[in-house]
């Protein structure tokens, strides 16, 4: 490992970190390890953890405007029902999709897209 260096998670900026960590626990069968507060929350599933801030005055990501986005990937089996999971969950589809053929863009309660 070079310097010790060693990934861990992905940490997003939102106004509700226990929600949204609860949100993509249900869409991965995960679960939520940590809340602080509103400050703090962290999920975990099978090879992932991703890690939520909370941020009073948050101001969601506009898609595609805003198009040096991070973004969560998932690899899914089957992307139909992966899309009524999402919606189910809580997600909502974006109206661009730039390669709908292959993956689908969404938008997190808090408007992150995956």
């Amino acid at each position: 490992m070079a310097g010790g260096i060693r990934y861990t998670s992905t940490t997003s900026a939102c106004p509700d970190p226990a929600a949204l960590a609860a949100f993509y626990a249900d869409l991965t069968d995960g679960e939520v390890t940590f809340v602080h507060e509103d400050e703090w929350a962290t999920m975990r599933c099978e090879g992932a953890r991703l890690e939520f801030m909370g941020v009073s005055d948050y101001r969601a990501p506009r898609w595609p405007e805003d198009s040096a986005l991070v973004h969560v990937d998932f690899f899914v089996r089957d992307l139909h029902e992966a899309e009524a999971q999402a919606v189910r969950s809580g997600a909502r589809r974006f109206d661009h999709q730039p390669n709908a053929a292959h993956c689908l863009l969404f938008a997190d309660p808090a408007g992150h897209p995956f």
